[in-house]
């Protein structure tokens, strides 16, 4: 299993397309076959490097791949590039 973990600093401003984002991304549990598990969280602390995190989980690595070039996916990623200050991501085994 592959545990699929991002953070994203956002823009000021943009708590709007911020929450647009999120949504579509929970939106995506169900949608996506190789996505086993998703959750979506928002900072409660603004002294928080990040203001919000994606937890997903995978069968493989080759599963993660899939879902990243998966269409649903890319264009719920495309509202969070014009968005975003920056970015970490981590994969894991677990």
């Amino acid at each position: 299993m592959i545990k699929h973990i991002v953070m994203w600093k956002f823009k000021s401003g943009t708590e709007t397309e911020m929450n647009r984002f999120l949504d579509g991304l929970r939106g995506l549990m169900g949608q996506i076959e190789v996505l086993r598990s998703l959750e979506v969280g928002v900072s409660v602390n603004d002294e928080n490097n990040y203001d919000a995190v994606l937890i997903t989980t995978f069968d493989s690595m080759e599963d993660l791949r899939k879902y990243k070039v998966d269409p649903r996916h890319v264009a719920v990623a495309s509202i969070c590039k014009a968005i975003r200050e920056s970015r970490g991501a981590v994969d894991f085994e677990f």
